[in-house]
């Protein structure tokens, strides 16, 4: 445990994705996505524990069955409610440090994990991400979140696009927090390594017969990139973090009912 902060990533999943259902579970290289996603992130030497964080609804239940059975710690909360969802497993497990994930990027990588959260670790920050403005390859994206921080957050976000979603409110409330971003020397965010669509999975499973399940940074993914210029074509002018802008656009002002359990 550094500088005795316990340091957790929690990576949020669901099964009930509108836009390719089940993805999290889709098979790549013989393993679910949401096993690489865990594997890689707990090649961090930074991150003292590693949960998923999975809606309590029925439908999430093989989520849950699969985290079973594979040994993976996992906290099941609001379905609706992410940032809810995030400060009761940040709470049960005891965690100073929230590392956000989604499940949805199975190239994330240890490396940049690290780096944003060394960044976190030596300066007063209340949240650093790599993604403001975003000069990654949208599928690394990292957020390191203070713990106090995500709890005056989850006390004072209203508007549906500020709880459907976990860090809106203190993006949206600079003046209240501590910001920081980290940034790439060069900006590779035209780049999509995430999942969202079925091209985006193709992809995806074109990189990982290239390179396997081993440990692997951004370079070597580049570099795959590089010898294999076709593999980009797959899913080119999708629009990035789509769920969020989708939430802006249908309800920006709306407050969201939230479950008391």
């Amino acid at each position: 445990m550094i500088r005795g902060k316990n340091i957790t990533a929690i990576i949020q999943a669901r099964v009930d994705s509108t836009r390719l259902p089940n993805k999290v579970l889709a098979e790549i290289e013989g393993k679910p996505m949401l096993w690489h996603v865990v594997n890689r992130v707990g090649k961090s030497s930074l991150i003292n524990q590693t949960i998923v964080a999975i809606p309590k609804d029925a439908a999430n239940d093989r989520l849950a069955e699969f985290c079973e059975s594979h040994n993976i710690q996992y906290f099941r909360g609001s379905n609706d409610d992410v940032l809810d969802r995030y400060c009761q497993a940040a709470k049960f497990y005891k965690s100073d440090v929230i590392v956000r994930i989604t499940a949805d990027c199975p190239l994330i990588d240890p490396e940049v994990i690290d780096k944003v959260v060394t960044v976190f670790l030596k300066n007063d920050y209340d949240y650093v991400c790599n993604t403001l403005p975003p000069t990654y390859p949208d599928g690394l994206d990292t957020e390191v979140i203070d713990r106090n921080a995500l709890n005056v957050a989850w006390r004072n976000a209203e508007l549906k696009s500020e709880r459907e979603h976990v860090t809106p409110y203190i993006l949206n409330n600079p003046d209240l927090f501590r910001i920081k971003d980290v940034r790439h020397d060069i900006d590779l965010s035209n780049l999509r390594w995430t999942v969202d669509e079925p091209e985006d999975l193709e992809y995806i499973r074109n990189v990982y017969r290239k390179l396997g399940p081993s440990s692997y940074n951004m370079a070597d993914v580049l570099k795959v990139l590089e010898d294999n210029p076709e593999f980009s074509k797959a899913n080119q002018g999708i629009e990035r973090n789509e769920g969020y802008a989708k939430s802006l656009r249908e309800g920006k002002q709306t407050k969201l009912h939230q479950e008391n359990d």
